[in-house]
Formats: structure tokens, sequence, C-alpha cells
């Protein structure tokens, strides 16, 4: 039986990926490395910098630019972590969850076995919560919502060993405590 000690939550925007991570970092006493908490300040910089909108977050410039370097100074500073603390990472991950090996591919990152949390909403309350938020970064997702939605559209629940949430109860239904 495996002791997790990296936690990674995933998931469409707006599905309650930093409401959960919270909750759960709290339980399991992990450090929560949030994606927007551990980048916003240095894309914001950057984007404004070399004369692009400091809010973007789906075009394709920024996720040529962005992307990779956020996630692997997320992997980077997790396992730097993961030596004094359980980590929870907390990241939409739209690319990679979908590959089969995605736990493999985790645990090269991290050093380490990985439990994953997929969360789950259907769109048209995705979009409602989204809304409600009102983020500056979320206006390009509203503004092609059928477009975005769409390429967050998983085919079919993930393959990998994962804890699958629907969060459209509006309350989670708390995961098993990790052994």
């Amino acid at each position: 039986m495996t002791t997790f000690r990296a936690f990674v939550v995933c998931g469409n925007a707006g599905v309650g990926k930093t409401t959960f991570a919270r909750r759960w970092a709290r339980q399991e006493g992990a450090l929560l490395l949030d994606i927007d908490t551990v980048s916003e300040r240095l894309v914001r910089a950057g984007l404004a910098a070399s004369g692009r909108d400091a809010d973007d977050r789906d075009s394709a410039d920024y996720k040529r630019i962005y992307r990779d370097a956020i996630h692997e100074t997320l992997f980077a500073v997790a396992r730097d972590n993961l030596m004094v603390l359980p980590v929870v990472i907390v990241a939409p991950f739209t690319q990679e969850r979908r590959r089969d090996d995605f736990t493999d591919w985790l645990a090269e990152r991290l050093g380490t076995p990985a439990r994953v949390f997929f969360l789950w909403l259907p769109d048209d309350e995705r979009r409602r919560r989204i809304e409600r938020r009102d983020n500056p970064r979320d206006r390009a997702k509203l503004a092609a919502w059928s477009d975005y939605a769409e390429s967050g559209h998983d085919a079919a629940r993930p393959t990998y060993d994962h804890v699958w949430i629907d969060t459209s109860q509006g309350e989670f239904v708390d995961a098993p405590r990790s052994e």
C-alpha cells in the first residue's frame, strides 16, 4: 500500500479545485501549491513587459511562453518541500491529465507517487461559477465559451488510478484519508 505525500488536484476552470485543495491540504497538514498563486505575479509582469494582455491565460503565445515553465516550477517547489512535508498541487493539467501514464509522468517529476483528485462539473454550472468569480483572466474563456468548454472536454474518465469528484452538489464528498 502506497503512502502518498504528493497530491494533485486537477480539472477544468470553475470546478472547485482550489476550494477542495485547501480543505485537503489542511486535512493532510500539507503545503498548498496553487498554480495561480505560484505564478501569477511573475506571469503578469512578463506579459505586461512584453506588451501583452496581463490577464491572458488562454492564448497560444501564453501557453508557448509560460505553460511548461510554470508546471516545472510547481514540480521543483514541490520536490524541495516533499522532503519536509506533504504537498498538494493545484492545476488544470488539461493536456497532461489525458495521458494514460499521467500518474507515472507525475511520479517522475515529483520523485514520488502522487494521488490524483480529478474534479468535474457540468459545463453550464462551470460557466455560472466562472461568471460569479468575476476574474479578469476569465474574459477570454467567457467570450468564446463554446470553444473553451470544448477544449477542456474529456471524452471519458481517466484510466489511471484517481479519485473522481463531481462537485455539482456544492459541498465535496469527503475523499478517503490518505494511507
